[in-house]
């Protein structure tokens, strides 16, 4: 197994410079590159990601979905591994995914734990360690294999949000595909929790989740959040 991190960012100068060195320190000749994908910063993300020698593309537009695509057509690795700038995955990253893949696995994630974190937080990371469209997210990070993720066409640039529960589902309908969650950790920021409340976001969570599996009326599930929640 040889991998491509894609790491989509904008404005992250606070959290690309430590998670870069945090892959590099636990990294092996499987690593083969970090690519940043950046949507036009106007701090330093991209300045700290070219001094901490991630391979640096810039994106015209601010989309998940169109950096991790974009990102994934410059990734030379058999297996792809999307992560957030602000989640770390466990020190053991590249054997879990390596072992991952040598169980036949096509994609699979992390459970989640929040840092710093209190009982509420510790109730909704428990939930992650279950297959259900509420236990997961980017969040979580996401690998899967290369060959599969072109043959499902990458993820859906038309997505505005849920890129990822989009994708993850519309593989996972081909039953050929093992999906597989890794019995570990990765370490999600709670900075949507502080700028808001943990009630507030799960509430939120919970609409747009709603909205989802009815409608998938993406424009509505964008206001929503935007009207609902404070940016973070």
């Amino acid at each position: 197994m040889y991998l491509s991190i894609i790491i989509p960012t904008h404005n992250e100068s606070e959290n690309i410079g430590a998670l870069l060195s945090f892959l590099k320190q636990n990294a092996d000749q499987r690593l083969l590159e970090i690519i940043v994908v950046d949507a036009q910063s106007t701090d330093q993300t991209q300045a700290i990601a070219q001094q901490m020698e991630a391979k640096t593309i810039v994106s015209t537009q601010k989309s998940r979905a169109k950096q991790m695509n974009l990102g994934a057509k410059h990734a030379s690795g058999d297996v792809l591994y999307f992560v957030h700038a602000d989640t770390q995955p466990p020190t053991s990253y590249l054997d879990d995914i390596s072992e991952a893949i040598n169980q036949k696995a096509d994609l699979g994630r992390y459970r989640c734990a929040f840092a710093p974190t209190n009982m509420w937080l510790n109730a909704n990371a428990f939930f992650t360690r279950y297959d259900g469209l509420m236990c997961s997210g980017g969040d979580l990070t996401l690998f899967v294999r290369q060959e599969v993720f072109w043959q499902n066409k990458g993820f859906d640039e038309q997505r505005i949000i849920m890129e990822d529960y989009a994708m993850v589902q519309k593989i996972r309908k081909n039953k050929q595909h093992r999906y597989l969650i890794i019995p570990k950790n990765a370490r999600v920021s709670t900075r949507k929790y502080r700028t808001n409340s943990w009630f507030r976001v799960n509430i939120a969570n919970l609409t747009v989740f709603a909205i989802y599996a009815t409608t998938d009326d993406q424009t509505l599930m964008k206001r929503f959040y935007q009207w609902f929640l404070n940016p973070y």
